[in-house]
């Protein structure tokens, strides 16, 4: 279970990120212990991530300390792994402290009976492809095979074959992810509240049975969610460290408790 209120951060993609970007998310990160009782990011904080043995990407270091301390200040965060963020999440866990997972996850988050993916192949027809291509890059053979590459060499390989996943918003405007969360929503067993990443399209709304969520991307709009027990909120970060409510929409089970 993760306590509220709870931050949730998505599709920050560090080493395309702007400076300015970075430095609103670390002061997000610092205010968390004021602010907030946990953190969920949805995938996709690098750009780029790979673990080698004795090595790591020097993008984002910062930002990977702001979460080992708040691991320290005992603010639990959870890290869906995304498709630029999938190769070393054992190491992540270690540097960070951070529960790291590839797979969706459900659980409590307050109030909430919560669903959460990254989104990518989740899509049925239209993410077919890539869903074959996912089962081969996350290989253990393939993964063997590229940490063989120099650090130097792997990136710019990475980053020249991965730059249309990430330099716009779906095509489809985040459709294709609400239709899939709206499908969970409404299973008898469904979740209450499905959180996405991926599409880079923020969002807050009631959906079948309950509520969809998307942070969006930050390194766009450094915009994130803000769930409390009673409400999930789109959320606006300011440059003078405060954030406006762009979106708010009630718990619908507690609407049906009263």
């Amino acid at each position: 279970m993760l306590p509220t209120p709870c931050h949730v951060i998505g599709d920050v993609h560090l080493g395309v990120a702007s400076p300015d970007a970075e430095r609103a998310l670390l002061r997000l990160l610092r205010a968390v212990p004021e602010d907030a009782r946990s953190l969920v990011i949805m995938g996709d904080l690098f750009d780029f991530w790979f673990a080698w043995r004795h090595a790591m990407p020097r993008i984002g270091f910062r930002v990977l300390a702001a979460l080992a301390d708040l691991h320290d200040a005992g603010i639990p965060v959870l890290w869906i792994g995304g498709n630029h963020d999938c190769w070393g999440g054992d190491a992540l866990e270690r540097e960070t402290g951070a529960i790291y997972t590839l797979d969706p996850w459900r659980g409590q988050i307050g109030r909430w009976d919560a669903l959460l993916a990254h989104g990518d192949g989740l899509r049925e027809i239209e993410d077919a492809a890539y869903r074959r291509l996912r089962t081969v890059l996350r290989h253990p053979w393939s993964i063997t095979a590229f940490s063989w590459l120099h650090p130097n060499l792997a990136t710019s390989i990475a980053a020249r074959s991965s730059h249309t996943s990430r330099k716009a918003r779906a095509r489809d405007g985040g459709a294709g992810l609400l239709a899939v969360g709206t499908q969970s929503l409404n299973l008898p067993d469904g979740p209450q509240l499905v959180l996405h990443g991926h599409s880079h399209v923020p969002a807050v709304k009631s959906a079948g049975r309950g509520v969809y969520g998307n942070a969006g991307a930050w390194y766009l709009d450094q915009q994130f969610l803000r769930i409390e027990d009673d409400a999930i909120t789109l959320r606006q970060w300011m440059p003078d460290g405060s954030h406006s409510v762009l979106e708010r929409v009630a718990n619908p089970a507690l609407r049906d408790e009263r």
